[in-house]
């Protein structure tokens, strides 16, 4: 009975919150909303059984996605009012274009199948009493693992991309080279200059 009292309030919450996103005309109202639908979402999984996913949701989403774009619209200041000032010319190619999602997903879960054999075709099966995260640990760390350091390596070098794509060299500020620092002897690290009684340097 408990659960069920649960998963209404998770999904009503969740479902009012989601719509609040979209309605809401501060932005950063907006993203509040958003986290408190990641929240909800997270208890649903935790129904389930999935604490993995719901971890996953509120460390990744909630603590850096949400929070970074909320930092992003504070301090940039963005004027949403000038930007939301033409967004009804763009509202029937926006309509049209959910149409067609909502057309395709709708193809996609009615004639999507749960074969009755699907337990017995796993490429890892695991124990019925391990837990959700020891399972994925275990399949991602031991047959998985070449692939799960390859992405993690791609992450890397999209990362490093973007920082220096990013990256803007001004001129006029000192910077930090460690190699003239390492290069430095005495004789260029000190600079003797007489100064005259009365004078400046």
């Amino acid at each position: 009975m408990a659960t069920v009292f649960f998963f209404y309030l998770f999904s009503l919450v969740a479902i009012a919150s989601a719509i609040l996103v979209i309605t809401a005309r501060n932005p950063v109202h907006s993203v509040l909303f958003l986290i408190l639908c990641f929240f909800n979402a997270a208890g649903l999984f935790i129904l389930m059984g999935a604490e993995f996913l719901a971890m996953i949701l509120v460390v990744v989403y909630v603590g850096a996605v949400a929070v970074l774009f909320l930092f992003v619209v504070m301090m940039l200041d963005v004027d949403f009012t000038e930007l939301r000032s033409g967004m009804l010319n763009y509202l029937p190619v926006g309509g049209v274009i959910g149409l067609i999602l909502l057309v395709e997903m709708a193809a996609l879960f009615g004639t999507w199948v749960v074969p009755q054999d699907l337990i017995a075709h796993t490429a890892a099966p695991v124990a019925s009493t391990a837990q959700n995260t020891r399972a994925l640990g275990e399949i991602l760390y031991t047959k998985y693992v070449f692939f799960f350091q390859t992405a993690g390596l791609i992450l890397l070098v999209a990362m490093i991309g973007a920082i220096v794509l990013t990256l803007r060299h001004r001129t006029g500020i000192k910077r930090q080279v460690i190699a003239d620092q390492v290069a430095r002897s005495p004789a260029t690290a000190v600079e003797i200059k007489k100064v005259q009684p009365g004078q400046g340097i």
